[in-house]
């Protein structure tokens, strides 16, 4: 086994948002939740983090790069997940390159991780779920471990509990799982797969790319110990809402998806405020960004839109169909239109042919949006320009890929290290 060889693999994984949510763990440790939670796996294309993980004899020890900047593995987070992973690591061997490792191997060689988010890290857009999702997927590959998706989620799930609904596409579940030892059987779950709600459309108001004041790692576990209503939630409110939007996905109902998806974002930034001391992840512009969705929905009489918030103040927008989600792109844009020489191509990103749906081809179309019809004429519009970093316009996605082209790899296939 010994010699200069450097075997290499790279893949992506996308991020997902839930929208029944889990805040809060029972077990720090295994990172066992206290509820379920029901995501949707956002499109590779549009928010993804992309890893290269290289294996060598001649590596002294494990390193990581995120974005480009070393960054240190000694956490229990990236330990555990190593560990494990590194326990399921079967034969490998490639005759044309003169390698072969055995089971035992994988425990003591080391590898070189490169990672790269296509969005910002640390602002609630669950760049831990991608990143986590990411590593343990490009590790089984590297390292032929035989397990499915299921089965490597309770990998992932040791770095960041989110990253296990990253394993699968479309629509995930987190099952809560009894085994409070070893935490075996909590793992995630594909509900439904990315093409079967094709008519969805998510955008994502970037409200601020800053990292959070409270990280999620520090803020759970303080809810969990001093909010009252989050052991209520997870034992009363919880296991009836993931029942009843499991139904809702199922049948593609929408009404009662928006209902119940708005409803849960909000008992859950109930239960940071019932923290002691508070946590405040949303701000004013995310109050107003739901407001916005709320009185196009009143108006429109049947549900349109709706709305969630991680631990962020970023708002992630369902809306129900194209034409939906065209009605409420005009009216973000009217409420928080951005500053006079930007290029919405810039400003929107992902699907673009959002703008044309919502005949918004430059900035002087923004500018010549009417005030919604549900504005009181006597009560003046007020707007906020610039408050909106930046739109993403995406849709459900699949999970993780491999990446055959060799030029998006993050490291030099000859010494391991960052290209």
């Amino acid at each position: 086994m010994e010699g200069e060889w450097v075997l290499m693999v790279t893949a992506k994984a996308p991020s997902n948002i839930s929208v029944i949510k889990y805040w809060g763990k029972r077990n720090e440790a295994l990172i066992l939740a206290v509820n379920e939670s029901i995501s949707i796996t956002l499109d590779l294309d549009h928010l993804c983090a992309t890893t290269t993980v290289a294996v060598s004899p001649k590596f002294e020890k494990d390193r990581l790069w995120l974005n480009g900047k070393e960054m240190s593995l000694s956490s229990d987070r990236y330990q555990n997940t190593l560990r494990e992973i590194r326990s399921r690591g079967d034969n490998f061997e490639d005759d044309e390159k003169g390698i072969k490792i055995m089971k035992e191997d994988w425990m003591r060689l080391h590898f070189h991780i490169a990672s790269h988010n296509n969005f910002p890290t640390g602002t609630g857009l669950a760049s831990s779920a991608a990143g986590f999702a990411c590593l343990v997927f490009a590790l089984a590959k590297l390292m032929n471990v035989k397990d499915d998706m299921s089965q490597l989620s309770t990998v992932a799930r040791l770095g960041s509990g989110s990253a296990c609904r990253s394993l699968h596409g479309g629509f995930v579940k987190w099952v809560l799982g009894k085994d409070e030892k070893k935490g075996k059987d909590s793992f995630a779950i594909q509900l439904e797969d990315e093409k079967h709600w094709e008519d969805l459309v998510i955008l994502i108001a970037v409200v601020s790319s800053q990292q959070k004041e409270i990280s999620s790692a520090k803020g759970a576990p303080l809810t969990v110990a001093t909010s009252p209503f989050l052991h209520y939630r997870a034992k009363e409110v919880v296991p009836k809402r993931i029942v009843e939007m499991e139904r809702a996905i199922q049948s593609r109902d929408f009404a009662t998806f928006a209902k119940l998806t708005c409803a849960d974002s909000n008992q859950f930034h109930a239960t940071c405020l019932d923290t002691s001391p508070p946590l405040f992840y949303m701000n004013d512009t995310s109050h107003r960004i739901i407001n916005c969705v709320e009185k196009l929905n009143r108006h429109e009489g049947v549900p349109q839109g709706a709305y969630t918030y991680d631990a962020g103040c970023n708002g992630f927008l369902f809306a129900r169909d194209r034409k939906a989600a065209a009605l409420l792109l005009q009216r973000l844009l009217y409420y928080f239109p951005p500053n006079p020489d930007t290029d919405l191509s810039s400003y929107i990103l992902g699907d673009k042919s959002i703008l044309k749906d919502a005949g918004l081809e430059n900035i002087n179309d923004v500018e010549k949006l009417p005030a919604p019809p549900e504005i009181q004429d006597e009560v003046p519009a007020q707007r906020f320009r610039g408050n909106i970093s930046y739109f993403i316009c995406t849709r459900p996605g699949p999970g993780p890929v491999m990446v055959s082209d060799q030029g998006q790899a993050l490291l030099d296939p000859v010494t391991g290290f960052p290209k």
